[in-house]
Order: C-alpha cells, then sequence, then structure tokens
C-alpha cells in the first residue's frame, strides 16, 4: 500500500514517499504521525498548512442544521448574563484641585507708553470698531480678518462694528436665481432657418435637453444654405457625434456664419476630429468653441486644434482648456498672430 503523508509536494522536502505495509486505518495514522515527528521534529509545521498541521479531533456528529437566529439570541443572552467588570475607580464627577488662574502681567516702565491726555482719553472713549479701524490703517492685519483689513483700508468712513475680538465670520450667502429656461421654439426656428430670414441672425438652442437629434440634423442641413445667420450655439443639448459630423457637414458649405458654440455635450474624439477637419475649410468662422466635453478628447485632438489655429487666421477666438503643454503653446502663439492680423487689417 503507497501512503503519501503530504497532499502535494514541498520545496524542502520533494516528492519523498513511504511505503507502509497494509495495516488498519488507526494504526496506519499513527504509524504515519510517529514517522513524522521522528523524521521532522520541528520543521514540519512551517511547511504544512494550517489546516493540516494537527489532526481532525471532532469525533462528534452534527445534530442538526445551521439555525442563525437561535445562535443569535443564544449570543445575546450570554452577554446579559455576564456581569459587568467594577471600574478600580468609581466615578463620582468630584473636582479635585484648583483652576488655573493666569497671573497678571505688569509693564515694565520702560516699556510703557505714555501719550499725550487728548489721545488717552480719546482711545479710553473709543469704540471696539474705532479700534479695529485703527488697528488697520497702523498695518496690523494680524488681529483681523482680511474683510476688516481691507473694509478698514479701502473705505474713508468706519464700516466695522464687529470689533478686534470677533470671530471671522463667512459673508453671507447671496442666493443666485437659476437661469430662466430658453423659450425658443425649435420648430419656429427651423422654419426660419429654411426660408432664410433676414432678421435671424442668431439661433441659440442652449440648455435645450430634449430636442431630437432628426431636428438638429435638419437644423444642420438648413444651415448650409442661409446666408443671414451669424452665431450658432449648441450649448447642453446632449449632442452627440451625429449631431458633431452634421456641424461639419454643415461647415463646408456655410459661408456666412461666424460663431460656433457646442460646448458641454456628449461629443468624443471623433466627432470632434470631424468638427476640425471641416473648420479648415471654413474661411468665415472667427469664434470656435469645443470645450467641456463629456470624455477628454486626447493628446491628437489637441494636436490637431493647434494645427487648425495655426493653420485658419481668420479665427481669432477659442473656447478650450488644454492640458499639454506643447498644444497649449502654439495656440496661445497662433491666435496671437491671428489676432494681430485681424487688427491689421482694420487699421487698413
Amino acid at each position: 500500500m503507497l501512503i503519501s503523508l503530504f497532499p502535494h509536494p514541498f520545496p524542502r522536502l520533494g516528492t519523498r514517499l513511504l511505503l507502509l505495509p497494509e495495516q488498519c486505518p488507526s494504526r496506519t495514522e499513527l504509524l504515519t504521525e510517529g514517522e513524522v515527528r521522528r523524521r521532522w521534529p520541528s520543521g514540519l509545521n512551517m511547511l504544512l498548512p494550517a489546516g493540516l498541521r494537527q489532526r481532525d479531533q471532532t469525533k462528534k456528529s452534527p445534530t442538526g442544521p445551521l439555525d442563525r437566529e437561535a445562535l443569535l439570541q443564544y449570543l445575546e443572552q450570554q452577554a446579559l448574563e455576564v456581569k459587568e467588570r467594577d471600574d478600580l475607580v468609581p466615578f463620582t464627577g468630584e473636582k479635585k484641585g484648583k483652576p488655573y488662574i493666569q497671573p497678571k502681567r505688569e509693564i515694565p516702565a520702560q516699556e510703557q507708553i505714555t501719550l499725550e491726555p487728548e489721545l488717552e482719553e480719546a482711545l479710553a472713549h473709543a469704540t471696539d470698531a474705532e479700534m479695529c479701524d485703527i488697528a488697520a490703517i497702523l498695518g496690523m492685519y494680524t488681529l483681523m480678518s482680511n474683510k476688516q483689513y481691507y473694509d478698514a483700508i479701502c473705505s474713508g468712513e468706519i464700516c466695522n462694528t464687529e470689533g478686534i475680538s470677533s470671530v471671522v465670520q463667512p459673508d453671507k450667502y447671496k442666493p443666485v436665481p437659476d437661469e430662466p429656461p430658453n423659450p425658443t421654439n425649435i420648430e419656429e426656428m427651423l422654419k426660419r432657418v429654411r426660408s432664410n430670414d433676414k432678421e435671424l441672425e442668431e439661433v441659440n438652442l442652449n440648455n435645450i435637453q430634449d430636442i431630437p437629434i432628426t431636428m438638429l440634423s435638419e437644423l444642420c442641413e438648413a444651415m448650409k444654405t442661409n446666408t443671414y445667420v451669424r452665431s450658432f450655439s449648441l450649448v447642453a443639448t446632449r449632442s452627440g457625434d451625429p449631431i458633431a459630423n452634421a456641424v461639419a457637414d454643415m461647415l463646408r458649405e456655410n459661408r456666412s456664419l461666424q460663431s460656433l458654440n457646442i460646448e458641454s455635450n456628449f461629443i468624443s474624439s471623433t466627432g470632434l476630429m470631424a468638427v476640425l477637419k471641416a473648420v479648415r475649410e471654413n474661411a468665415t468662422l472667427t469664434e470656435l468653441r469645443v470645450d467641456n466635453q463629456r470624455q477628454w478628447p486626447g493628446d491628437a485632438v489637441e494636436m490637431e486644434m493647434a494645427t487648425v489655429l495655426e493653420q485658419c487666421p481668420s479665427i481669432v477666438r477659442f473656447g478650450y482648456h488644454f492640458t499639454q503643454q506643447g498644444p497649449r503653446a502654439r495656440a496661445a502663439q497662433a491666435m496671437t498672430r491671428n489676432n494681430e492680423l485681424r487688427r491689421q487689417q482694420k487699421k487698413r
């Protein structure tokens, strides 16, 4: 009968086996344990897993399935029956010792400052607000908050009412009302764009988040032949790449649009790349804003933005926060050059 002492080979023991004759299970177990103790008296426990370091001594058969509620009730009952340990020194609430009283410091004669009687009387009857203003004028800014200090310096009147020893408080909250919803009627706006209305110079659909994709596509299609609209804004309209592709197609054919704003949308790097490539074919666009999209477009798109600004001198305003230093420097230099060219053209 071939019996292995270990369930798996050990690095230090190798794959060593013990050959024992056929015996009863109890005797085989005893022989195996004795052989193990004789051969490895100290180092075996360090090599065996925790569950195999000693034999299983639980010979009692299970009484039944686990009852979690009964077990919790038993533990709670045992915890209530255990007597709490008494404190070594019981708490009585008695205060011992004397409270600390800071001694009064007497100012030496050489440090005492004597003022004129008029100034002494004026300072003796000065209020906390007046003392705060005097301290600010003398440059003692560490005795007051920044607001108190600058109010006293910049204002010609006494405006501090809290005093020097006042607790620094934040400025009062000024509630800012929410912007009213965009009242633009999309269907009416689409009709006016299609009819090439002379009085329509701005299409503003900002913050309208329930515009169907088909209607936005139709609006971009109508903008291809419009010659009077100067500003087209689709901020926070939940527009994605399909709308970005439609805007790119519109830029390739429109020759009157000057401002395009598609910020705060769900346009990915693919959609932005399509818009940037279309901007190269448009010579009338002067302002482009594409910042605050759902995800960062990537290094390739930022490099493309810088290249477009260098190749399109008509763009003088560009809205995007660059994350890389290289494209940011190139874009800043290109914008400075474009604005200088525009200034020289106006001067002529």
